[in-house]
Protein backbone atom coordinates (compact mmCIF):
# COMPACT_ATOMS: atom_id res chain seq x y z
CA UNK A 1 0.00 0.00 0.00
CA UNK A 2 1.46 3.32 -0.62
CA UNK A 3 0.18 6.49 0.50
CA UNK A 4 0.72 10.51 -0.37
CA UNK A 5 0.01 12.85 2.50
CA UNK A 6 -0.22 16.44 1.11
CA UNK A 7 1.44 19.13 3.83
CA UNK A 8 1.42 23.14 3.88
CA UNK A 9 -2.09 24.14 2.03
CA UNK A 10 -3.42 27.50 3.67
CA UNK A 11 -4.01 31.31 3.10
CA UNK A 12 -2.25 33.64 1.45
CA UNK A 13 -2.58 37.36 0.48
CA UNK A 14 -1.91 38.12 -3.24
CA UNK A 15 2.06 38.48 -3.70
CA UNK A 16 2.19 36.64 -0.77
CA UNK A 17 4.02 32.44 -0.73
CA UNK A 18 3.28 29.16 0.29
CA UNK A 19 5.13 25.59 0.48
CA UNK A 20 3.84 22.52 0.01
CA UNK A 21 4.81 18.85 0.54
CA UNK A 22 3.94 15.84 -0.13
CA UNK A 23 5.64 12.51 1.21
CA UNK A 24 5.03 9.46 0.17
CA UNK A 25 5.27 5.95 2.56
CA UNK A 26 4.23 2.93 2.18
CA UNK A 27 5.21 -0.48 -0.21
CA UNK A 28 7.98 1.97 -2.22
CA UNK A 29 9.87 -0.20 -4.97
CA UNK A 30 11.13 3.16 -7.07
CA UNK A 31 9.33 6.58 -7.52
CA UNK A 32 9.82 7.83 -11.08
CA UNK A 33 7.75 11.15 -12.24
CA UNK A 34 6.19 13.35 -9.36
CA UNK A 35 3.76 15.85 -10.08
CA UNK A 36 1.44 18.66 -8.63
CA UNK A 37 -1.84 19.36 -9.89
CA UNK A 38 -4.67 21.77 -8.63
CA UNK A 39 -8.33 21.91 -9.12
CA UNK A 40 -10.61 25.45 -8.57
CA UNK A 41 -14.32 25.25 -8.17
CA UNK A 42 -16.17 24.35 -11.68
CA UNK A 43 -12.60 23.77 -13.02
CA UNK A 44 -10.82 20.57 -14.29
CA UNK A 45 -7.72 19.50 -12.81
CA UNK A 46 -5.05 20.45 -14.45
CA UNK A 47 -0.91 19.99 -13.87
CA UNK A 48 0.75 22.32 -12.55
CA UNK A 49 4.76 21.35 -12.53
CA UNK A 50 6.32 18.16 -12.79
CA UNK A 51 9.67 16.52 -12.07
CA UNK A 52 11.49 13.82 -12.87
CA UNK A 53 13.39 10.82 -10.56
CA UNK A 54 16.79 13.35 -12.22
CA UNK A 55 15.02 16.61 -11.47
CA UNK A 56 13.99 17.35 -14.38
CA UNK A 57 10.94 19.92 -14.29
CA UNK A 58 8.21 21.73 -16.61
CA UNK A 59 6.22 23.81 -15.46
CA UNK A 60 2.13 25.49 -16.78
CA UNK A 61 2.72 28.74 -18.21
CA UNK A 62 0.31 30.28 -16.21
CA UNK A 63 2.44 29.16 -12.66
CA UNK A 64 6.54 29.70 -14.70
CA UNK A 65 8.85 31.96 -12.82
CA UNK A 66 6.22 31.84 -9.97
CA UNK A 67 6.45 28.39 -8.62
CA UNK A 68 9.15 26.13 -7.88
CA UNK A 69 8.93 22.03 -7.52
CA UNK A 70 11.79 19.92 -5.91
CA UNK A 71 12.20 16.81 -4.57
CA UNK A 72 14.02 14.95 -2.25
CA UNK A 73 14.78 11.47 -3.24
CA UNK A 74 15.70 10.03 0.17
CA UNK A 75 12.82 11.53 2.02
CA UNK A 76 10.39 10.32 -0.92
CA UNK A 77 8.96 13.80 -0.60
CA UNK A 78 8.38 16.67 -3.49
CA UNK A 79 8.05 20.28 -2.26
CA UNK A 80 5.99 22.96 -4.43
CA UNK A 81 7.11 26.43 -3.75
CA UNK A 82 4.53 29.14 -4.59
CA UNK A 83 5.73 32.58 -4.97
CA UNK A 84 4.04 35.74 -5.83
CA UNK A 85 0.83 34.39 -5.43
CA UNK A 86 -2.21 35.44 -7.08
CA UNK A 87 -6.09 34.80 -6.93
CA UNK A 88 -6.53 32.42 -9.19
CA UNK A 89 -4.08 30.55 -7.53
CA UNK A 90 -6.94 29.67 -5.35
CA UNK A 91 -7.69 26.28 -5.77
CA UNK A 92 -6.92 22.44 -4.05
CA UNK A 93 -3.72 21.37 -5.00
CA UNK A 94 -2.59 17.50 -5.08
CA UNK A 95 0.21 15.72 -5.22
CA UNK A 96 0.51 12.78 -7.40
CA UNK A 97 3.38 9.83 -8.57
CA UNK A 98 4.08 7.47 -10.67
CA UNK A 99 5.55 4.67 -8.11
CA UNK A 100 6.45 0.86 -8.17
CA UNK A 101 5.71 -1.33 -5.67
CA UNK A 102 8.12 -3.77 -6.57
CA UNK A 103 10.61 -5.16 -9.11
CA UNK A 104 7.73 -7.30 -10.95
CA UNK A 105 4.87 -5.38 -10.09
CA UNK A 106 3.91 -2.28 -12.94
CA UNK A 107 3.59 1.01 -12.38
CA UNK A 108 0.51 3.11 -11.57
CA UNK A 109 -0.09 6.90 -10.89
CA UNK A 110 -1.08 7.05 -6.81
CA UNK A 111 -2.87 10.62 -5.81
CA UNK A 112 -2.55 12.47 -2.13
CA UNK A 113 -6.31 13.80 -0.67
CA UNK A 114 -5.65 17.59 -1.72
CA UNK A 115 -4.48 20.36 0.22
CA UNK A 116 -6.90 23.74 0.04
CA UNK A 117 -4.83 27.36 -1.06
CA UNK A 118 -6.78 30.38 -0.88
CA UNK A 119 -5.04 33.56 -2.42
CA UNK A 120 -6.77 36.51 -1.06
CA UNK A 121 -7.15 39.64 0.30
Amino acid sequence: QVQLVEFGGGFAQPGGSLRLSCAASGSIFAIYDMNWYRQAPGNQRELVASITHGGTTTYDDSVKGRFTISRDNVKNTVYLQMNSLKPEDTAVYYCAGYISTGRITGTRLYWGQGTQVTVSS
